[in-house]
């Protein structure tokens, strides 16, 4: 282990394979926009998906009839078997986690099923790789009771990992949704002053939303289906506001549900609350570009004024050490 080590350390070795990470790592920021796959179409595949299951349930609920199998995304029989065999729902189910699977994209039962599958899977992965690797292969170094406290640590991190990934999921998705929305609502805006009936404006929105965020037309898509199947219409509108958690959604949902009830005018509450969204983007936008100076600091300092220096004072050291 000490010779490889020894001999990876050499500069005639260690300089290409640095080289050749770096030029791997370039062919990959290159190619990698190119090799994205479009999840644009899936998405809105998984919506329609989700917009048959609420016709069927809206059917079933009216028709009172025993519940059947609705059409959707299925859970592997793996997965799915060993969630029933271990009773793993009762054991390790959160609590409010359809809300958290929604909120980061994940519907239906294989979603729920998948959560609980890898919140019990990936603490014993970690424990079981922890323990092999201080206990058998490498102590470092450090004692039994240090050792016994990294698998601890690990195993608490393996239940962890399941709910950072559902909350930097639904994070981004947030943020998708409220860089995007101020862009649907004067698209909205365009299709009501049109005449246009508010679930025929979400459908619009979101076939032209779809490119610029995948997950609002999304979202738009699902509250669509909702208002032509849900018997009370401001339910499909604090669904939305829900799903999203975005406090322009919430306006706008305000706004909506106060048009269905009074009979307010529609269109100059949305120019309004366009408006306002629009100067908070804008908002948002100053306050990231006036906190990038002082961000910059730190690397200016460490990076770029040591090879300045270099740049100016190497010809006059150059020369003065000619002289003398």
């Amino acid at each position: 282990m000490t010779a490889m080590t020894e001999h990876l350390l050499r500069p005639d070795v260690l300089v290409p394979l640095l080289a050749a990470l770096c030029a791997m790592a370039t062919v990959l920021t290159l190619a990698m926009p190119f090799l994205a796959p479009d999840t644009l179409q899936r998405r809105m595949k998984n919506v329609a998906m989700e917009r048959d299951r609420i016709r069927l349930r809206e059917r079933e609920k009216l028709a009172k009839s025993q519940t059947v199998g609705l059409r959707g995304q299925q859970e592997k029989a793996f997965v799915k078997n060993i969630v029933k065999t271990f009773r793993l729902t009762e054991w390790l189910g959160m609590e409010n986690s359809k809300a958290k699977l929604a909120a980061a994209g994940f519907r239906g039962a294989a979603a729920e099923s998948t959560l609980i599958f890898f919140r019990a899977v990936v603490p014993v992965v970690l424990m079981v790789s922890g323990s092999i690797y201080l206990f058998t292969v490498n102590d470092m170094g450090y004692s039994f009771q240090i050792r016994i406290g990294a698998v601890i640590a690990l195993t608490y991190v393996g239940i962890k990992l399941p709910e950072i990934y559902l909350d930097n999921a639904a994070k981004k998705r947030r943020n998708s949704v409220r860089r995007a929305f101020p862009d649907a609502l004067d698209l909205l805006l365009i299709c009501v002053e049109a005449g246009i009936s508010v679930e025929h404006a979400f459908r619009r929105v979101a076939d032209e939303i779809g490119r610029q965020s995948v997950a609002l037309a999304e979202e738009l898509t699902l509250t669509t289906a909702e208002l032509s199947y849900l018997p009370d219409r401001r339910q499909a509108y604090e669904n939305l506001a829900k799903r999203v958690n975005v406090d322009s959604v919430k306006q706008i949902v305000t706004v909506l549900n106060q048009a269905e009830k009074y009979g307010t005018p529609l269109a100059s509450a949305l120019r309004v609350v366009a408006q306002e969204s629009r100067d908070t983007r804008m908002a948002e936008a100053e306050k990231k570009a006036a906190a990038l100076p002082p961000k910059l600091t730190v690397p200016m300092i460490v990076f770029f004024l040591p090879v300045l220096f270099v740049v100016i004072m190497g010809p006059a050291i150059t020369q003065v050490m000619k002289q003398f």
